[in-house]
């Protein structure tokens, strides 16, 4: 059995994994994921209790109970590679023997729900709206780079759409990942679902222009028209596809769920979207 060596999986000398700094008895099975460090605060206020609240840089969790179940709340930052960061060292705290790091042999299944915003490109998906990512698709290349088994991505999917927007070569392969069913009917059995794109940036890889022109300015329009399997594309965002992928890869529970706040298609934005943000806490808190 492989011994993780300490350049691998970096521990703390108080036995809290390297980024979070928590250690595995603070960590609940159950895990919100949120973007924002101060947003974990917002939705520890509806914990009956706190068991521990611990930071490091943008790395904020709280783990408490609400309505009598045990609850963490951890923030990741922003994009793909903060997720990397996060879902491998919760699943670390979950299922490596910091003591002897190895593989634990019983395994712990944990269910992860990134609480976020996004920007819709569907009608169907207007500002104030909730969208769950049914399938993630991820233009910044992560996954690729690690081993997949067979059946983890939606490869039809990936290649009808690359067909459908002639996806240039000099950018990352697009991966396509389905998130876990049940969590998603449960989480979002009357919100909208569909296809979330997680971008590698906020400003050209979604499309906008402010003065660094982008590369495919038609793009986002190719994005709009595309439908498989009846599923449209219905938002930006920019974390998905990595916690629906890594998820799946280790053997977790894994979704998301995001506020639209601005209509990509009608050009409008919402800035005083606390209240909605509010709403889709409360209603993942009686869900997750």
């Amino acid at each position: 059995m492989r011994t993780i060596p300490p350049s691998e999986l970096v521990i703390n000398d108080d036995g809290s994994v390297f980024h979070l700094h928590i250690r595995p008895d603070q960590l609940a099975s159950t895990v919100i994921l949120v973007g924002d460090p101060a947003r974990v605060t917002v939705v520890a206020k509806h914990f009956d209790q706190v068991e521990c609240d611990v930071s490091n840089r943008e790395f904020h969790s709280i783990t408490g109970s609400y309505k009598g179940k045990r609850i963490s709340c951890i923030s990741h930052g922003i994009g793909t590679d903060n997720i990397d960061i996060v879902v491998t060292e919760l699943d670390a705290l979950a299922n490596i023997d910091f003591t002897t790091r190895r593989v634990k042999e019983q395994q712990q299944r944990l269910t992860l729900v990134r609480l976020g915003t996004s920007g819709g490109l569907q009608d169907i998906a207007p500002v104030g709206s909730f969208v769950v990512a049914k399938y993630s698709m991820g233009f910044d290349g992560l996954l690729n780079f690690y081993k997949t088994p067979d059946g983890l991505l939606e490869e039809d999917f990936e290649e009808a759409f690359c067909k459908h927007t002639n996806w240039s070569k000099r950018l990352p392969a697009p991966y396509v990942v389905k998130a876990d069913e049940e969590l998603v009917e449960r989480i979002g059995h009357d919100m909208i679902k569909g296809i979330t794109i997680a971008a590698p940036g906020f400003y050209g890889p979604q499309g906008r222009y402010v003065r660094a022109e982008p590369a495919f300015p038609n793009l986002n329009e190719k994005i709009r028209t595309f439908k498989h399997k009846g599923e449209l594309i219905t938002n930006f965002e920019m974390e998905s596809s990595a916690l629906a992928g890594l998820g799946k890869l280790l053997g977790h529970k894994a979704m998301t769920v995001c506020a639209i706040i601005a209509g990509r298609v009608t050009h409008n934005m919402n800035t005083n979207y606390k209240a909605s943000i509010e709403d889709l806490i409360k209603i993942v808190l009686d869900r997750i």
